[in-house]
């Protein structure tokens, strides 16, 4: 598998990450913490500015025909207002939905979990060697990710290897767009600004690796534990590694 690329693009949960940290600890804890952040942090900007965009997203559910009970005013009682948010980010939760709001809000509450030590992060034992790998054949490495930014930048910062932030040259999330699009993919490959064909996008999801290519990127399937079964199809279609050593670059 060889490559003329620039630039190598990353997905986290089942790419960098094993799937079962995300789904085992990272969401169960944004779950568990949920009314205490809120409660502490109610009259913050962050808060307020995550509530704003509830609002919003509430109203673009209920166009597009998705379950989302309307919030109060927001000269509503505190208490009254702080519960119905509360009642709506665990509907997202529960359909694991890929809305920016939600996505910032976790990434809020896992900040206090990492700082506090009760979260420590998860990357397979080949990451740090490949990224070091990457950078020394002076690739930029970039993380594309359904979790916001600042989720992004806590999980890499708090590594069993130490930090890793300084591996990559930055981050995209949804508010590039949805990660099955191709629209995101020629958004991320003009903000790179290396031509689509120079970039390695390597992921866990099929629909994904589609999207990417459909864009005229590279595409590589993550093979980890835990992750879903690839078809005979997807085989044959993308090349699949098992370890991010094995991307092929030159």
């Amino acid at each position: 598998m060889v490559a003329p690329v620039n630039a190598v693009l990353l997905d986290i949960e089942g790419t960098t990450t094993s799937i079962s940290f995300v789904k085992d600890i990272l969401f169960p804890y944004a779950r568990e913490h949920l009314d205490a952040f809120l409660h502490e942090n109610w009259e913050t900007d962050e808060c307020k500015s995550i509530v704003g965009m509830l609002r919003d997203q509430v109203a673009a559910d209920r166009r597009s025909g998705q379950p989302a009970p309307p919030l109060p005013p927001a000269d509503a009682e505190p208490a009254v207002l702080r519960a119905a948010v509360g009642r709506y980010l665990l509907l997202l939760m529960d359909a694991d939905r890929k809305v920016t709001a939600l996505k910032r809000l976790q990434g809020l509450v896992w900040r206090d979990g990492y700082r506090s030590g009760r979260i420590a992060a998860h990357v397979y034992e080949d990451v740090p060697h490949a990224l070091e790998q990457w950078r020394r054949q002076g690739l930029t490495i970039w993380i594309y990710s359904s979790g916001s930014i600042a989720a992004q930048k806590l999980l890499f910062e708090h590594t069993p290897h130490g930090s890793l932030l300084q591996q990559f040259s930055g981050h995209f999330d949804t508010t590039t767009g949805p990660k099955t699009e191709q629209e995101s993919y020629s958004k991320i490959a003009k903000a790179i600004g290396c031509s689509p064909d120079q970039i390695m996008f390597v992921t866990d999801i099929p629909k994904e690796a589609e999207a990417a290519s459909g864009a005229g990127l590279l595409t590589t399937l993550a093979v980890r534990p835990g992750n879903a079964a690839l078809t005979a199809d997807d085989r044959q279609r993308y090349a699949t590694v098992t370890d991010l050593r094995q991307v092929g670059v030159v």
